[in-house]
């Protein structure tokens, strides 16, 4: 669907938030929810929506990555008021589900999803109390209007208060609350750490950036439909390696969060690194654009 940019505003260091608007009803959406966006330099990113669900208004925040990959720079250069844009319907993977009360933890901009889950559990009047970490106070998007709302939000900027004390925060389970973090794999990764005594279901997590495939060494791919084989290097993506021999494979946000490059894997065991899948169980399929191998060889549906 189009929809048209009606307002930018500069919400942090680095941050910007545009109000998206469209001449039909936009979907219903949950906190969590996220949408796809289709740049007019055919580039297409994933943005948690981070307004009021009642609102006949999407909010997305957008930083500009260090490097950018080509989608948040051309957001920030060129996302400007009256600017259309191609959006996807509202998908969640990061359901808010009720709960008693919430425990919200999040780490830079893995705040979007957060902001609108806490607008959801105030106007339910469930109690909940926020945890927010970032670099600066200057680089935290929307940290003063959240702090507007007392003494439930606990704002951590690293250069002046250090970083969120975790572990002290989830030091002692407590029936009938949900835990939910977004941020980076620090923070998420100390989170499920300090949640290991809680009940099973507690924690809901999602990252804002997705394991890197510059991480562990080479292996072999055999694309199966093709008759292909491929050497993927320490550093490279196993989507960029079969791009690069002239396999086709369909993908998008590239960082293991939209589901798009999911490959059925036929033989091997692959080292899952996305945030898409439900690894509580096996699963014969990978993310290929950041998921990596535990063997020599894998053998795809490619």
């Amino acid at each position: 669907m189009n929809v048209t940019i009606t307002a930018r505003t500069t919400v942090a260091t680095g941050v910007v938030a545009l109000t998206l608007k469209s001449g039909d009803e936009l979907p219903p959406w949950r906190p969590g929810a996220h949408v796809d966006v289709t740049l007019p330099n055919g580039l297409t990113r994933q943005y948690s929506l981070c307004g009021d669900p009642d609102d006949q208004e999407w909010r997305i925040a957008v930083l500009l990555g260090e490097p950018s990959r080509g989608g948040s720079s051309w957001l920030h250069s060129q996302a400007f008021e009256g600017v259309s844009l191609t959006v996807s319907a509202p998908r969640n993977l990061f359901e808010l589900e009720p709960a008693e009360r919430y425990v919200f933890i999040a780490g830079g901009v893995g705040i979007t999803p957060i902001a609108s889950m806490i607008t959801a559990a105030e106007r339910a009047g469930i109690p909940w109390t926020l945890w927010y970490g970032g670099r600066s106070r200057s680089s935290m998007a929307f940290a003063d209007e959240l702090a507007a709302l007392g003494d439930r939000v606990h704002v951590f900027a690293r250069d002046a208060d250090g970083r969120v004390p975790i572990a002290e925060v989830l030091a002692t389970p407590e029936a009938g609350t949900a835990v939910y973090c977004c941020g980076p794999d620090a923070m998420v990764e100390a989170v499920e750490n300090a949640c290991r005594a809680w009940e099973p279901g507690t924690l809901h997590v999602e990252r804002f950036t997705a394991g890197t495939p510059q991480d562990g060494g080479a292996f072999d791919v055999h694309c199966a439909r093709s008759g292909v084989d491929v050497r993927v290097e320490e550093g490279v993506s196993v989507l960029d390696a079969v791009l690069d021999a002239g396999v086709e494979a369909d993908y998008s946000c590239t960082q293991g969060f939209c589901g798009t490059c999911e490959t059925r894997v036929v033989e091997g065991v692959p080292e899952h690194r996305d945030d898409y899948l439900d690894h509580s169980a096996p699963v014969d399929t990978m993310m290929i654009c950041v998921s990596r191998s535990r063997c020599a060889r894998l053998v795809l549906d490619l």
